[in-house]
């Protein structure tokens, strides 16, 4: 398939259902370059439960006027077909791929990749904007572009979130007002991993905090090094904390960059 654009293109893909936070990455792409795809293609490879993909939120209408407005200049909604015309090659997350996420969602980051690679594929983005939520996401995105020496560069953009703190998702339109006020406390809890006063009290905190969320069924807290994906010892320069788990069926997952006390001497 050949996309008839202006190049050189930014690159914001989305699984639709658009809100704020893809606002600000198709922003971003409009800084980087004229032309900016914005593609609305929801996935099945990166989903473990059919029940989630059936139930994903689609609306295709809206989504294609906030991404107008915000800055998009060509929106391509492809279809299963222009995305995998053949038995997909699949990319392989490697073992971070099984950690954290991998653990609870099974293949789930090699379905990623593997959409992703396709995509690129496709649209030949000098740029890609991907939001800094999905943070294991990020991370392995940026791994298989260096790992295959693709000619894209990635760019990490802020999350985004509501008053109350809690990272905007699609899925949160499926929570209940009290659910969202209980999901909020997510944000707390990381707030709470950045006044400790050393990585091994920054986890506890963030794991005291975290197991007190009222409705929350926590998967994992834990602070890791973001630069390798590793468990965050004392010495890590870069320490972030991450968190995941569901309300009543919604999966909700965040992050906060921390500074190591120790390493800030």
């Amino acid at each position: 398939m050949n996309l008839k654009l202006n190049r050189p293109v930014a690159f914001v893909p989305t699984m639709g259902s658009l809100h704020a936070g893809h606002k600000s990455l198709i922003e971003i792409a409009k800084e980087l370059e004229n032309e900016v795809v914005v593609s609305i293609f929801v996935n099945p490879l990166q989903f473990e439960n059919p029940e989630d993909f059936t139930n994903y939120p689609k609306s295709i209408s809206s989504d294609t006027q906030l991404a107008e407005t915000s800055g998009a200049t060509f929106v391509w909604v492809p279809t299963f077909e222009e995305i995998y015309p053949n038995n997909p090659e699949i990319i392989s997350a490697g073992e971070i791929g099984k950690l954290f996420e991998g653990v609870h969602r099974f293949g789930h980051f090699d379905g990623v990749l593997t959409v992703v690679k396709r995509l690129f594929d496709l649209v030949q983005p000098k740029f890609a904007v991907f939001g800094e939520k999905d943070f294991q996401q990020l991370f392995l995105i940026k791994e298989m572009v260096a790992r295959l020496d693709l000619p894209v560069t990635i760019i990490s953009a802020p999350t985004i979130r509501e008053t109350s703190g809690l990272a905007m998702s699609s899925r949160n339109s499926r929570l209940s007002n009290s659910e969202l006020a209980n999901a909020s406390e997510i944000y707390s809890a990381l707030g709470a991993a950045t006044s400790g006063k050393s990585i091994s009290q920054a986890r506890e905190l963030l794991l005291q905090k975290a197991q007190k969320i009222s409705e929350l069924i926590l998967d994992y807290a834990e602070v890791i090094d973001e630069d390798t994906f590793d468990i965050a010892t004392e010495s890590t320069v870069k320490p972030r904390a991450i968190i995941a788990g569901w309300i009543n069926g919604v999966r909700l997952i965040d992050n906060m960059a921390m500074t190591n006390p120790e390493s800030a001497k």
